[in-house]
């Protein structure tokens, strides 16, 4: 029920309230200038990390298809060279042929065979919240052929492996879609910048992979 006190009667109620609120009132003010004056937390701290982790060449690989984020080759993943670092299984092998179209920089000799049931797992690369995506050319080397892809990170536990999906290829060479590379879990799990390995397996039919690159761009 409503208070029978006039407004003239609760006059001398409401000052004291009214002084109250004004002294809480420069308490905050005078807390919240404090709390602004204190130094701001290093980038360090911050669970995740978004800072580049490398200084890898980037290039726009994929420029010709719309995508002119910046990338960064996967160690060997041109297999022009050593390859070094990578694990091969079930007849995985370089072979004579490349992407046509020069994402390095020119037309290569060579690219990754994967026969169906066969898998590659790449190096493991510096990876932080920065690097959200990858992509890779591919074709098949069969009627029909698909290519399981997972991410595979490093933690205190040992390794982790997260399927990615399967991507299905056609008879020429084309660039997948950017695939997530969990990035942001990886790190929370390896303390904001861990290390991440990609691998790839044949289930159906014969395969090629090519120029594999990492984003490691902040979107």
């Amino acid at each position: 029920m409503f208070s029978h006190l006039s407004l003239l009667d609760s006059r001398p109620l409401l000052r004291p309230l009214r002084r109250r609120a004004c002294s809480l009132g420069v308490a905050w003010a005078a807390a919240g200038l404090s709390v602004a004056a204190l130094p701001a937390a290093p980038a360090q701290a911050a669970l995740i990390s978004t800072g580049a982790c490398n200084e890898a060449a980037l290039s726009q690989p994929f420029a010709a298809w719309g995508d002119t984020n910046l990338y960064e080759l996967v160690p060997g993943a041109n297999f022009e060279g050593s390859l070094a670092g990578w694990t091969l299984s079930g007849s995985a092998q370089r072979v004579s042929g490349s992407e046509p179209f020069g994402a390095t920089g020119s037309v290569g000799a060579y690219s990754l065979s994967l026969p169906s049931g066969s898998s590659a797992q790449t190096p493991f690369t510096c990876v932080n919240a920065s690097y959200p995506s990858f992509r890779f050319f591919a074709r098949n080397e069969s009627l029909i052929s698909t290519v399981l892809v997972q991410v595979v990170y490093k933690t205190a536990l040992g390794t982790v492996a997260l399927p990615l999906g399967a991507v299905a290829l056609s008879a020429q060479w084309q660039p997948t879609l950017p695939m997530l590379t969990g990035s942001v879990l990886g790190g929370a799990l390896s303390g904001g910048t861990g290390e991440v390995a990609l691998r790839f397996t044949a289930l159906i039919g014969s395969s090629r992979i090519d120029d594999v690159f990492i984003d490691p761009r902040m979107r």
